[in-house]
């Protein structure tokens, strides 16, 4: 399975930055079974307020993506999250927090099986790596 967190991951836009995360799950998974979703920089939470969710060209909130029932997060895919915080240059510790619903396991009488995931990686936004298979989840 491909690094959830790769060391191009983190760029730095005029209106702070973009991450892009791999799902660090065997299967794709639809974009509605992501729950929880929150990013801190080098310690400081993103506000989740203003996180946001790339997709398709559109900014959706993480407490939205419950809605996007159409909407898949493929294996090869990276899922792009937009926050406000500046990025500088230079390394920054990145750790990115969320609960990834298995529709099709059951945990207990009561459900399915929800995992949480904990993504975590000292990354560069000026890194720079050759073209990969993976694009944005569209």
């Amino acid at each position: 399975m491909p690094a959830a967190l790769r060391e191009d991951a983190l760029k730095a836009t005029s209106a702070g930055f973009e991450l892009r995360i791999g799902l660090p799950w065997i299967r794709s998974m639809p974009l509605s079974s992501i729950s929880e979703l929150t990013v801190s920089v080098d310690g400081r939470s993103v506000d989740p307020s203003e996180l946001r969710v790339l997709i398709g060209g559109r900014r959706v909130a993480p407490a939205d993506l419950g809605h996007e029932t159409d909407r898949w997060w493929y294996l090869q895919d990276r899922l792009v999250l937009v926050g406000p915080a500046p990025v500088r240059p230079g390394r920054h510790r990145v750790i990115v927090d969320f609960r990834l619903l298995v529709p099709y396991l059951s945990a207990a009488p009561t459900g399915p099986l929800v995992l949480p995931h904990r993504l975590e990686a000292d990354l560069d936004p000026d890194c720079r790596m050759s073209p990969s298979v993976a694009r944005d989840v569209a």
